[in-house]
């Protein structure tokens, strides 16, 4: 794993950090290995881990009546925490998985608080993670509420051009709002055109 690459990417979406706060991140983090399906908080639990996901891809999602309605999903060098239960000390609304085997570096809350105590550009940059994570979530909303399921579907697509590779189809129809025949629909007029 190359470490600057890492933080260079997180640069271009977030902010920088300096050399001394990367350090000190990095050793309050732990790289781990995930297996496809593995679940990391479950409904009710408090969650106080967070992860940076290096390769792979995860994804929430709550139970409703038996049914699995997925909230979001995660790619690399993206985040993925029960945000809830993270930043609210709460138990979690929602499930966290792994869809893919994969790793990520996971932390605290105790080394989000402490680093954003100690480095300014710290603190920016969870700012901007959480202002990221509130803005695609509105958007997210807003979808759902006045964007029909096929443009529902192609912002999906245009923003991870290979999710139907990564995630369930059921997962997707899930996160759209619609039935998996719908989605198939949606996705097989694609193709005749």
């Amino acid at each position: 794993m190359n470490i600057e690459l890492l933080f260079k990417k997180l640069e271009q979406s977030y902010s920088s950090l300096t050399k001394e706060c990367q350090n000190e991140f990095i050793k309050n983090c732990e790289i781990k290995t995930f297996r496809k399906g593995e679940v990391v908080v479950r409904e009710g639990q408090y969650s106080k881990k967070a992860y940076l996901i290096i390769n792979g891809c995860a994804r929430a999602y709550y139970l409703k009546d038996g049914k699995d309605i997925s909230d979001w999903f995660t790619f690399e060098n993206q985040f993925m925490a029960s945000i809830v239960s993270f930043f609210s000390k709460a138990p979690s609304p929602h499930y966290v998985e792994f869809v893919e085997d994969s790793m990520a570096l996971e932390f605290s809350q105790d080394t989000v608080e402490n680093l954003s105590n100690k480095y300014h550009d710290f603190e920016r940059f969870i700012s901007k993670v959480v202002t990221e994570t509130m803005l695609g979530l509105c958007e997210r909303l807003h979808t759902i509420q006045f964007s029909k399921a096929e443009e529902r579907y192609q912002s999906l697509i245009s923003l991870y051009p290979d999710i139907t590779q990564r995630i369930a189809l059921t997962h997707i129809a899930s996160y759209l709002g619609i039935t998996l025949e719908t989605l198939s629909r949606i996705r097989n007029s694609k193709v005749r055109i």
